[in-house]
């Protein structure tokens, strides 16, 4: 494919920029792409270039293949409005009242996105391509908190992307490639290297930046050896470099195929009624969530674009290389899945069943649990599982990785507590300051009203410099475990501050330099150790028990029997399935 994205000759359209007419609200922009012309429009002094196709749509006979060129057009392609966005189930009403996830009509669905200060070929300002996140099988480049205008009013040329997702994106068949997703994705790094200089950006200073299944993404596509060239930086928020096991995205095509009563294959799928196919995927997926696992889609090992493990061959420092790393979380991750509907009660009532399934989750002995309770005397079962996945799944590989680039890795946490009841600093709710977003109404769901701008202007900022630079703002990685934290300096906090157990490592020490906040950036300072003790307790693994095949808690499991339980597999299993039916319809973003 990366043949047929080459830059074109010099047309006729105009591509450089013009203060005044950036201004006119008559103005339209034009640039010209390798496929054909395309007229945005200015909004805010900000050339915005909206639903570009940089593949043909993946229906009819593209249907489960890997990406194809975009067909060219004559004339100028209108591009002021966004384009269809992938098949996808909407959120349940639990997290609909959280998460916004606009739906656009129509099969041209992969498809990009640009804002840039300055749509001509002589700007070379650094560009950001940003992957949205969802559980790779929700979420679309239109969600209003991914506005771009911040970005390129900062001289970032700044582009976000449409991908198929679920069943269409990530299902594994016999009879199709694996991870068309992310093939999407690496499509449009393609597009972007071979276009996005006559937007004004340069192909050389490109950060690839996602959150959650969006930070997965790109884990995977910075460990993959056809996207090596691509992009310069990465930022992976809320989200690790990870390949599923094959049987567990098997078991989700293999479950909705007995619902429909069809085969397990992409020709059978293909055959389904489209709406129906997502409804049957989301029934299915409905008792799945990132706390307690199950059946999902997600990047699998496929011999090519994902040849091993993307953690893997990351640590062993051969792909990638010299490649600037931006990543962390927020303190409260699991409260997105746990708060919605009231589960994270529930789940507090269950107690040891609770924390057996952690176990079974995380694949750890009771010492794990043990040593977290010993930290943190005061949390409930809910608040120790929710740290406990969190740390096991997510926090723990991103510390590996940086552990392995020291120098040229930077570690952040985000500390805010959103303004909605029970939800603390939760999976997601930094984006609206990272993208500087904060006043819409939609990043208000997750956030409430009155968001600090100071927050924002530092993630932002950093965000900002990092894409440009290289450089955060905070010293990188190393011996002394420095971590950059966002909004803790927050007065304002909700009565839920008072009660919440703060796992965030209650022995680190603020570095000398930024031990209190100064200047304009009041709102983050670099503390060292945060979470060292918590990510201690999985370094070493406890032995395992083998559960029988098939199992929902996984392969292999440690001994429960201290939380009162056998160490029979049947015994961690029925926990697994008990605490599973209690969050079901939890999905990560």
């Amino acid at each position: 494919m990366a043949a047929d994205r080459r830059n074109p000759p010099a047309g006729e359209a105009w591509t450089g920029s013009d203060p005044a007419r950036a201004h006119d609200p008559e103005a339209r922009p034009l640039v010209e792409t390798p496929y054909g012309v395309v007229r945005g429009r200015y909004e805010r002094a900000v050339a915005v270039f909206r639903g570009i196709p940089y593949a043909s749509p993946p229906f009819g006979v593209r249907r489960f293949r890997p990406p194809a060129p975009p067909e060219p057009w004559d004339g100028v392609r209108d591009a002021a409005s966004f384009g269809p966005t992938p098949p996808k189930p909407p959120y349940s009403d639990a997290f609909a009242q959280y998460l916004s996830d606009p739906a656009v009509p129509g099969d041209d669905c992969l498809n990009l996105n640009v804002w840039t200060p300055d749509p001509g070929p002589g700007a070379q300002l650094p560009v950001v391509v940003w992957l949205h996140g969802g559980a790779l099988t929700r979420g679309s480049s239109a969600a209003p908190v991914y506005d771009g205008r911040h970005f390129a009013r900062d001289g970032i040329v700044f582009v976000s992307i449409n991908y198929r997702l679920g069943v269409e994106g990530y299902g594994l068949f016999p009879d199709a490639p694996a991870n068309l997703g992310l093939r999407d994705q690496l499509a449009a790094l393609e597009w972007v290297h071979h276009s996005i200089r006559a937007f004004g950006g340069d192909p050389d200073r490109v950060t690839l930046a996602g959150q959650s299944a969006g930070a997965i993404s790109v884990g995977g596509l910075i460990a993959a050896p056809q996207a090596q060239g691509l992009f310069r930086r990465a930022v992976l928020q809320s989200g690790p470099p990870e390949a599923l096991d094959r049987d567990k995205v098997r078991r989700m095509v293999r479950r909705m195929a007995a619902r429909l009563k069809v085969p397990a294959t992409a020709e059978a799928f293909a055959a389904v009624d489209r709406d129906l196919l997502l409804r049957t995927q989301a029934e299915v997926g409905r008792l799945s969530s990132p706390v307690l696992g199950g059946p999902a889609f997600g990047i699998v090992v496929d011999g090519d674009l994902v040849p091993r493990d993307p953690l893997s061959a990351l640590l062993d420092g051969d792909v990638a290389v010299g490649v600037e790393l931006l990543m962390g979380w927020t303190r409260d991750e699991y409260r997105l899945w746990l708060v919605p509907g009231g589960l994270l009660e529930r789940v507090d009532r269950l107690g040891a069943v609770a924390l057996a399934g952690a176990m079974a989750r995380c694949h750890c002995g009771p010492e794990v649990p043990r040593g977290y309770r010993a930290l943190h005397p005061a949390a409930g079962p809910a608040e120790v599982v929710g740290q406990m996945v969190t740390d096991s799944l997510l926090r723990l590989p991103l510390r590996r990785l940086a552990d392995a680039r020291p120098g040229t890795s930077y570690v952040y946490e985000f500390a805010w507590p959103s303004r909605r009841p029970g939800l603390g600093a939760c999976h997601a709710l930094e984006l609206g300051f990272v993208f500087d977003t904060g006043e819409t109404p939609e990043s208000a769901k997750l956030a409430g009203d009155g968001v600090p701008q100071g927050l924002a202007d530092a993630m932002h900022g950093a965000w900002t410099r990092f894409a440009a630079t290289g450089h955060p703002g905070w010293e990188a990685w190393n011996a002394t475990h420095p971590v950059r934290i966002f909004g803790e300096g927050d007065s304002d906090r909700g009565p839920q501050e008072h009660d919440r157990m703060l796992l965030s490592g209650s022995d680190a020490v603020r570095s000398g330099a930024d031990a209190e906040p100064s200047g304009t950036d009041s709102w983050s300072y670099t503390a060292h150790g945060v979470r060292d003790r918590e990510l201690a307790l999985w370094m070493t693994p406890p032995p395992r028990t083998a559960l029988p095949e098939g199992s929902d808690g996984g392969t292999s499991a440690a001994d429960p029997s201290p939380a009162g339980f056998s160490s029979r597999g049947t015994e961690l299993r029925s926990a697994v399935r008990r605490l599973r039916r209690a969050t079901g319809g939890t999905r990560k973003r």
